[in-house]
């Protein structure tokens, strides 16, 4: 099987998903070509390291005349339609070269414009999309859905800061239709979805009313081991930077602690959003929480704090999945995480980990029980190995993905519906 890889995805998890499936494939003998455009991350864990990459140009074309006035009247719609032809553009190059190469299969991933790629429309052969999450901000209430009408009352008409919010919500918001359809018609252009967890399943069939299947994803325990080191009284999180993992929380919950026996929280982040960042480090320092944030560390570093910390925190709204408590749980470190989204698959309560409420007491007292029950934590921490290695190694998560994109291909190109059709009418009597 000769399997064509595109993807337009920052560092973080999704990247590492992508380059373990990848590795994954190649190891077991397909033959794997990837396709992305500059925008896509090329530092953090490069497919180029594995396979051969062509990095195709994504040119975003400015309008001109009467559309030149209306892009600066309408920005915000302007700039999804200018993205969407580029895209577009740069797909079909993509679909040229790949049918050119004589690929059985397109495996896609996500796009950081576009959840959903639009690749899938271009190519003529069988295509499968590893879509980690839709679009959030279009079907969350994260502080409100951009399709809701704004409450308002006669006085705000006179209020400025309140017609300002108004009118940019008014011109944002085409644009966001025009890419929630596009990112629909390029979902079912696929002839499979595969998923990070039922709960993405769910939001999946939520937001574009079509079906996909669950691929759970793993990690390789190979590398991600434990080291046998002494565990300090200390906590760790993994995750981007951003509103939407919920680092003031661990910082909430921390407070609640007494001064004496607070853990310190060290963050490793990928990706940072400086106003957040600002904002975190100014609570920490308020708080009196000893906070240290580690920007784009290497593997062994991180393998080496998730050896010696106490416990994970992790809190993140409505997660898809979770992929830093199961990369934690392989090193053998137990994890505290707030009961939502993906990672109520992940993290086994009272087996890998606990879970806990959204709220910083609830998380506060968890916390404080693992830092003085030993015993739990030892009991935590073996069963975060076995769980890890038995449920969520790399070796099953490609075997379920490699099982996926056979049974794409068997189903749709006749080359190899053929074959496996008179392979089925073999006597195994003589095989």
């Amino acid at each position: 099987m000769r399997i064509a890889v595109w993807h337009n995805l920052p560092s973080g998890g999704g990247k590492r998903a992508l380059y373990d499936h990848v590795r994954g494939l190649v190891a077991r003998g397909y033959e794997v070509e990837a396709w992305c455009p500059p925008t896509a991350d090329q530092s953090y864990l490069p497919l180029s390291d594995l396979v051969r990459e062509h990095v195709i140009p994504l040119a975003i074309e400015i309008p001109k005349g009467a559309v030149a006035l209306s892009q600066r009247l309408r920005p915000l719609h302007w700039s999804a339609r200018s993205r969407l032809g580029a895209m577009n553009r740069h797909s079909l190059e993509c679909a040229r070269q790949i049918h050119a190469n004589g690929f059985d299969l397109l495996f896609a991933g996500c796009c950081i414009f576009f959840h959903t790629p639009q690749i899938a429309r271009f190519v003529k052969i069988p295509s499968v999309v590893y879509l980690q999450e839709p679009n959030r901000p279009f079907y969350e209430s994260s502080p409100e859905l951009p399709w809701v009408a704004m409450v308002w009352n006669w006085g705000d008409l006179l209020d400025f800061d309140f017609l300002s919010k108004a009118l940019k919500r008014r011109l944002k918001l085409p644009g966001i239709r025009m890419q929630a359809r596009e990112e629909r018609i390029s979902a079912m252009a696929f002839n499979r979805i595969l998923v990070n967890s039922f709960f993405s399943r769910e939001n999946v069939l939520r937001a574009f009313g079509v079906d996909s299947k669950v691929c759970y994803l793993g990690v390789d325990t190979d590398r991600f081991i434990n080291q046998n080191k002494q565990r300090e009284k200390f906590t760790i999180c993994v995750a981007a930077l951003l509103p939407t993992k919920n680092i003031e929380l661990l910082i909430q919950s921390l407070a609640v602690i007494p001064a004496g026996r607070r853990p310190k929280l060290i963050l490793v982040s990928n990706m940072i959003d400086e106003p957040y960042r600002v904002r975190i480090q100014e609570l920490a320092s308020t708080t009196g929480v000893d906070f240290e944030l580690k920007y784009r560390i290497t593997d062994a570093e991180l393998m080496d704090l998730l050896n010696r910390a106490w416990v994970m925190l992790y809190a993140p709204r409505l997660e898809p999945f979770g992929y830093a408590p199961v990369e934690a749980n392989a090193c053998g470190l137990p994890v505290i995480a707030v009961a939502e989204g993906g990672v109520r698959e992940s993290i086994q309560d009272g087996i890998n980990g606990l879970l806990v409420d959204h709220d910083p007491q609830s998380m506060a007292r968890t916390i404080e029980r693992l830092l003085v029950d030993h015993e739990l934590h030892q009991r935590l921490s073996q069963g975060a190995r076995n769980v890890a290695q038995s449920k969520w190694s790399l070796r099953v998560a490609v075997d379920n993905l490699e099982l996926s994109l056979k049974e794409v291909l068997t189903r749709l190109h006749p080359k190899i519906r053929e074959n496996h059709e008179d392979s089925l009418l073999v006597d195994p009597a003589q095989v």
